[in-house]
């Protein structure tokens, strides 16, 4: 009985036919992969075969059959082969991996392939190499399709909770929808009072690192002069990333790491009130009504501040949609590390649900209104 057991669900994880794991178990086998990198840093190596411009199906499983065979011979044992995609898209998994090694390996699989193959097939599969991180940074991978390639398992994720996110959305609408109309008096008021005490637009727009990375255009009532030098909070947050002193908080309390700068002469005396208040967000619920961000999530990275992320840091960007608060807003706000922000981040991404976002949601005026590391 035991061993009938096992035969059925080792006939679930791994395809016997072609010897390669399932979509389901490679997939897990990625996750892990790359999780195990947010520890040991060592990178590694995925190979995609996409076979889909064969639409024959007998000579699909012929040429499949082919690669497999080229594969098991120049390959390691540790590397994992399984499919992608369906039955379309083979991938391997190819462990421990140095950026050096990257080209070397490339080549002498697409030789061993070009050797063992007939061209005519060989030319009709699309082959791509992507590592983790790519050429040692995960920035590189913003605009690239690798960035999909690794994370292919938060789309599978969305899938899964597809009502629960559709439900969450219409919150956004109909909350986004109804904060304009509350605050609708502070969309006419905060403008005047910015036109009145200093020079250049209403509204202040930045470019940040949405849901996937994907950018969007971030909207604020504009706190600063215009033109002020942006490198001076580039080189802050990304000190304070690099968990070096950024500073001293409100209480004069030297070498303490603060999210934002303290006593900053680039913002206005009109927009040092708007901070204190977060008046100076309100505009941020046009982007919720827009999709490009939810009333709950993480917030929302500059791209410069992403050049510094470790991998562990990654998943606060890929795997939710950013918000205009989150449990870093009603926990800590500013006055956290970056780590335990990320953190916080993360465990509302593991443990989300539409009664954790009402919980949030219902804390964030008490953590206004307390003005707790709003600078």
């Amino acid at each position: 009985m035991k061993h009938d057991s096992f035969f059925t669900l080792s006939n679930v994880l791994y395809d016997s036919v072609f010897g390669c794991y399932r979509e389901e178990c490679f997939h897990e086998l990625l996750v892990f992969e790359r999780r195990r990198h947010e520890r040991s840093r060592r990178s590694f190596l995925v190979m995609t075969l996409d076979f889909t411009r064969i639409t024959d199906l007998k000579i699909r499983h012929e040429v499949v059959r082919a690669v497999m065979n080229t594969l098991s011979t120049n390959t390691r044992s540790t590397d994992i082969k399984g499919w992608y995609w369906g039955d379309k898209v083979l991938g391997v998994i190819m462990t421990e991996m140095q950026i050096i090694e990257k080209e070397t390996l490339q080549g002498k699989i697409l030789q061993c392939l070009q050797t063992g193959m007939r061209q005519e097939w060989l030319d009709m599969i699309g082959i791509s190499f992507h590592q983790y991180p790519e050429d040692g940074r995960l920035s590189h991978m913003l605009d690239g399709p690798a960035c999909l390639t690794f994370y292919s398992d938060m789309a599978r994720q969305r899938q899964t909770i597809k009502i629960g996110h559709k439900v969450k959305r219409i919150i956004d609408i109909i909350g986004s929808i109804a904060a304009i109309v509350i605050f609708s008096t502070f969309f006419i008021l905060v403008p005047i009072g910015i036109k009145l005490t200093s020079r250049g637009p209403v509204l202040y727009r930045q470019e940040r690192m949405g849901q996937c990375a994907e950018k969007f255009s971030f909207l604020k009532f504009r706190s600063m002069y215009v033109n002020s030098d942006q490198d001076v909070h580039r080189e802050f947050v990304q000190n304070f990333i690099a968990k070096q002193p950024t500073g001293k908080d409100n209480g004069g309390n030297p070498g303490k790491m603060v999210y934002k700068i303290v006593k900053d002469k680039r913002v206005t005396p009109f927009g040092h009130i708007l901070r204190r208040t977060s008046l100076d967000e309100l505009p941020q619920f046009i982007n919720v009504l827009k999709g490009e961000m939810s009333l709950v999530g993480p917030r929302p990275p500059i791209p410069y501040e992403i050049e510094k992320y470790d991998s562990w840091h990654w998943r606060r960007v890929m795997e939710v949609k950013p918000g205009i608060t989150g449990l870093w807003q009603v926990m800590g706000r500013s006055s956290t590390t970056f780590d335990d922000m990320v953190r916080l981040d993360l465990k509302y991404v593991t443990n989300w649900s539409l009664w954790l976002d009402i919980m949030i949601l219902l804390k964030t005026p008490g953590a206004v209104i307390s003005g707790k590391g709003a600078y």
